[in-house]
């Protein structure tokens, strides 16, 4: 858990409720935003410290190597418990902080139709953030108000319709290998713990393969916009 007041301004800024739920749903749509010349900045709610697998510092060290492939420029950890991820108001203010600091136009996070409670969690967390840290009264002492352009919802351990599938197929390769840092979260011997018997590079590669057949392409990563979405140039849908 580092300062926020030494993040950087970044275009867009990933909440994940733990290491690796941001690079199973979004590792390719954030290194496409990378390669076209945005600053990505990801946060993590928790440590991932309850896992089955991998201590603490084991994730905090495969999370770094992500990060590093992803080419993001920041890395920060809210601090919150493993299992005990709450939306209350000093959850919120820790969020509304970064968002203040970071300053995103796109902000991603988790779906709350979800199995884990700490994603769900995690979503309400992201919902009250992104509207209290737009509020010119309120804390004024966490940062200049704020509010993201766009929230976009990823999902997690269940389907969610999306409002639209990112291509990723250009850079599905490059995004297995960002999955596959998470080493301690790879083939273990007894699945039990899993929600659907995967590991997460299999998790990862088989949701990109259903939602891009959706689209007709190799490897497609949805999201859920809440209304319409802005669309301020059409010639952005002929591809």
């Amino acid at each position: 858990m580092g300062d926020v007041a030494t993040l950087p301004t970044c275009s867009v800024l990933a909440l994940g409720p733990h290491p690796d739920d941001i690079e199973i749903a979004a590792a390719g749509t954030l290194l496409l935003l990378q390669k076209a010349g945005h600053q990505v900045a990801l946060v993590d709610c928790t440590r991932g410290e309850k896992g089955s697998r991998g201590t603490a510092a084991e994730r905090d060290a495969e999370a770094a190597a992500a990060a590093k492939l992803l080419g993001a420029a920041c890395r920060h950890g809210l601090g919150l418990p493993d299992t005990g991820v709450r939306a209350d108001d000093a959850s919120t203010d820790a969020l509304v902080a970064v968002l203040r600091a970071v300053r995103p136009v796109l902000f991603f996070a988790p779906h709350a139709d979800d199995v884990h409670p700490d994603h769900v969690a995690a979503a309400q967390l992201a919902s009250r953030a992104f509207f209290l840290a737009g509020l010119r009264h309120y804390a004024p002492q966490l940062g200049a108000p704020h509010r993201p352009r766009v929230l976009l919802r990823y999902p997690g351990n269940r389907p969610v319709p999306p409002t639209l599938v990112v291509d990723v197929s250009a850079v599905a390769a490059a995004k297995a290998g960002v999955v596959r840092c998470y080493r301690s979260q790879l083939n273990p011997p007894d699945r039990a713990h899993l929600v659907l018997g995967l590991d997460v590079a299999e998790r990862a590669d088989v949701r990109d393969r259903f939602w891009g057949g959706s689209i007709g392409v190799r490897a497609g990563e949805p999201f859920v916009h809440e209304g319409p979405l802005p669309v301020g140039a059409v010639a952005a849908l002929l591809g």
